[in-house]
This record gives C-alpha cells, structure tokens and sequence, in this order.
C-alpha cells in the first residue's frame, strides 16, 4: 500500500522492488490501471511523472512492449530520465523513454519546439506568427505520437488536472494515438454530482484532484462522445475518498474500446444475446434480444467476438461467409433484425448428421437423451 497525494493505491510488491524509492516517493494517483495490461503491448502514459507507472508498464508488457511517458514537469521528467537506466538494469531490459508534452495536444513535441525557440526568439509579431506555423509544422511533420501508433493509453489520477476547455481535444487526443482495436484504461477521481464552481476555483481543491474532477456519468459519457465503444467500469471506490460540503469524491478506473468506425456489410452473420437482461443496446444502437438469434454485419459481430462482449454472446458465423468485396450494405439502423437461420446455413443446407456424443454420453447420465 503506497501513500498518494489522491488515494491510496496497492501495487504489486514485485513490481514495485525494481523502483528506486526516489521514484515511489513522488507518486500521486488513484488506481492502478497496469493491471489491465498484457505482454507485447506499446504503451503510453498521461501524466506520467516521476515514472512509477511507466515502470510498473515496463515489467509487464516486457522486452517486445515498449512504454512511453508524456508530461509537462520538467523536475518530474528529470526524475523518471534519471531512474530509467536503473530500472532497465534491475529488470533485464530498457523499453520506457519519457517525453515533454502536454496530453492534450500528443502532436506537439514541446522540448523540440523549446530548441527551436532558443534559436529564434519571439520579438515581435511576425516572430509569433512564425512561431505558430513551426508548431504546425511540428505537428505535422515530427508528432510527438502519431496517429494510430499505441496499443493501451493509460492514465493515473491526470486527466482532472486539464482545463475543462482543453478536456475535448484531450479525449480526442487519446482516440487518436490508439490503434484500431486498442483501448484506454485510465484511473481518475469522479464526482458524485456537479462541483460547485466556487470548489472549481479553490487553487488547493484543484491540486489535491477536486476541484477538475469529473461527474461519474460525464466521465464515460466523454468517452463515448469521443468514439470509443465497450467503456467499462472496472473499480468504482465503494465509499468515497473524501466529501467537500456533501459532494462525494471516489477513484473510478474504467476501460474504453476504439474500433467501432467502418462500413457495415452484411456477410450474414448472426449473435445471440445470452442474458442475464432481457435485453440490451450496444454503442450503436443495436438493440439485442436476450436468446433471439440477431442479424449483424460483419464489423459489429467481429466487435462482439471480443472483449469485453465475448461471454454475453454466442456467434453465428455464416456456413458460407459472402466475400466482403461482394458483400451489400448492411442497415445497422432501423430497429432489431432478425436472422432466419438458413440464412447462415444456407438456403440449399440439407445436411443430416448423427447425434453427437457431448448431449448423450454416458458422463452426462444414463448414455439416453430421453
């Protein structure tokens, strides 16, 4: 159990004996989202600090994943550069590097444009002005993280720390770098109602991940908006972290799926929902019935195929998938569709088999199906 400026937070004693103990000593977070995360898998980390995250990441996606670190504190980033050798050492190989940015804005690499700078001062303003299309140029050209280049955004106890004008472009940030089928996973403090903006403007509630803090439906609601699909809770604090004038306060960690864009064509490929709800609706708008076998296109039912709807749906694969270049539109819209199983089977399906041993079989009863 480490302490934190926002929550206490229990870490894996393995993982964290390989962390120089300057590094554990400046750690501020709310959860511990490196648990959601698997070998092999880039990574960034907003807000990364002194590194504890990134090098919690670094054990665990190992030597074929690599960690990336984004933050703005200079003291912070010195930090965590000069304990990187060191955890690279200690844990046989050295995958993490940490960069000067700001997580709302993952294009522009702000020590590159900081040498350029020192190299041409803004005197004036055609100095300014050519200090914006530098920017842009940076942007364009040398992104700090391009588009479509991570595995797994992670976040520890940040994103409340951003302007609340800012907060569009950094959801949008996190959806950009993501390659399709990645996802976020990112612990932060909520808020059980709206903070009165009088909390909002208290400099001390503003550090200490109060006054920013998101309202726990805005929070995936940001995400949704943004395009992510699947949003997941995963821990929601059962008692609040802390009350401010009867507002509560608690660390949520959840996790948000990008991969939902894309034509939908019909393959004839059916689901069915296996319950416990009578129904549900997905992120776009299919309404599944509990045990109706459901008409999708082929981009909903490879989503549904994974994480996190794999255990709520059993798949119907088409017999004979139409090839997608020859596949029409599917209408996703419109209301349920069912799917007639010769459909799947196909219309010309005639086959008679006989009965399989797994329903019959001596283990299961008396060897009779009736």
């Amino acid at each position: 159990m480490e302490p934190a400026l926002c929550c206490p937070v229990s870490y894996d004693p393995q993982l964290l004996a390989a962390i120089p103990e300057e590094v554990l000593q400046r750690d501020y977070g709310c959860g511990d989202p490196t648990r959601y995360l698997r070998p092999g898998e880039t990574v960034l980390d907003l807000g990364s600090g002194a590194g504890k995250v990134c090098f919690i990441a670094s054990q665990i996606v190992g030597p074929k994943g690599r960690v990336i670190g984004v933050d703005m504190n200079d003291d912070m980033l010195a930090v965590a550069r000069r304990n990187a050798p060191v955890v690279a050492e200690r844990i046989g190989h050295g995958n993490v590097s940490f960069e000067k940015g700001k997580i709302q804005d993952l294009k522009l690499n702000v020590e590159a444009l900081e040498l350029w700078l020192m190299l041409n001062p803004v005197r004036s303003g055609a100095d300014l002005e050519e200090l914006e299309k530098h920017k842009e140029d940076f942007r364009r050209n040398q992104p700090l993280v391009p588009d479509e280049s991570v595995d797994v955004v992670v976040s520890n106890c940040v994103l409340n720390l951003v302007k609340p004008e800012d907060k569009r472009d950094l959801f949008r940030e996190i959806f950009r770098v993501l390659r399709r089928g990645g996802r976020a996973v990112i612990s932060d403090i909520v808020s059980d109602e709206d903070v009165p903006e009088r909390l909002q403007s208290d400099p001390q509630l503003w550090s200490g991940c109060i006054s920013g803090a998101f309202r726990e439906d805005l929070f995936l609601r940001e995400f949704e908006e943004a395009g992510f699909h699947g949003i997941t809770i995963l821990s929601r604090g059962e008692e609040p972290w802390q009350t401010v004038e009867g507002t509560e306060f608690r660390s949520m960690t959840l996790v948000a799926y990008k991969g939902k864009q894309g034509p939908c064509l019909d393959q004839k490929h059916a689901v069915v929902y296996r319950g416990p709800f009578r129904l549900v609706e997905d992120d776009d708008g299919h309404v599944l019935h509990r045990g109706v076998r459901t008409a999708v296109c082929e981009k909903t039912f490879r989503i549904l195929s994974q994480e996190p709807y794999r255990e709520h749906f059993e798949l119907v694969p088409p017999q004979v998938p139409v090839p997608l270049e020859e596949a029409p539109p599917f209408p996703c819209t419109g209301g349920v569709r069912l799917r007639d199983p010769r459909e799947t089977k196909g219309a010309d399906h005639r086959a008679t088999t006989e009965a399989g041993p797994s329903a019959c079989s001596p283990k299961n009863g008396n060897g009779s199906c009736c």
